[in-house]
Order: structure tokens, then sequence, then C-alpha cells
């Protein structure tokens, strides 16, 4: 029986770039950071209060499971905004946009009222985009 998602993978198109956004913009926490050979590396990060879940930034890179067309295809579909990995719940929506605005990440929907509480989307440096949401108090 499955009892745990321990990883989840987000592609991008720059592992240096994501660094940078996960690390410096969102505030994750580095879990794992070792090289993989060509220019790549094996790179987890971490929500700050969900250090068991690690999230690999996955670059988009010809060889291994890439091949060239599908990095291009690759490539398109995230830049054009095609892939939502997920949805990241905060304490304080309003708050959270705020700071986040400030550290220069680009809102595609600012905080909004919906059914199922508040949320704003927006997008990492590669393309993704994420449901910020606010979690129940």
């Amino acid at each position: 029986m499955i009892i745990k998602v321990t990883h989840m993978c987000v592609y991008v198109l720059d592992q240096a770039s994501a660094y940078d956004f996960y690390v410096n913009k969102l505030c994750f926490k580095v879990h794992t950071d070792v090289p993989m050979g060509k220019g790549t590396r094996w790179l987890t990060v971490t929500p700050p209060e969900q250090p068991d879940l690690e999230i690999t930034l996955f670059p988009v890179t010809e060889g291994g499971i890439f091949d060239k067309d599908a990095v291009k295809a690759m490539t398109q579909l995230i830049k054009g905004g095609r892939f939502g990995p997920a949805v990241l719940g905060c304490k304080d929506i309003l708050a959270t946009y705020e700071e986040l605005k400030e550290k220069g990440v680009v809102f595609k929907k600012p905080p909004t009222k919906e059914f199922y509480g508040y949320e704003a989307l927006f997008a990492d440096d590669s393309g993704n985009w994420f449901s910020l949401t606010e979690l129940p108090k």
C-alpha cells in the first residue's frame, strides 16, 4: 500500500535560475544538491514547514529521458504556462502575495475569494504556474 508522496517533479528550463527562484523568492530550503554530470545536478527543495516532501527541480535538457524533440516540445509547453504542478498553502495570502511581489514573483491572478477559500496564481521563472491558497485557520 502506498502511504506517502516523498518527491514530486517540477520541470525547469534552467536549474541555476530555478534554484534562485525557489530558494531566494519562495524561501524553500535546499534538501539535496549534487552533480549529475553534463552540467546538471540532482536538486531538490522543500517547503519550510514540510521537509519530508522533496520537490525535484528537474532540468529539461537533451540526454537521459529527453531527446531533442522532447526538449523542444517540453520547452514550448513550460514557457507557454501549460503546467500547474502544485497548490501551495500559506497562512496569510495577502501578506504572502505582497512579500512575493516585492521579490519579483509575477502573479497571473491576485488574491481572490473563491468557493474553496482565497487563491492567487503565479508563475515560476520557467513558466510553470502555481495556485497560492490561504490555509483554513
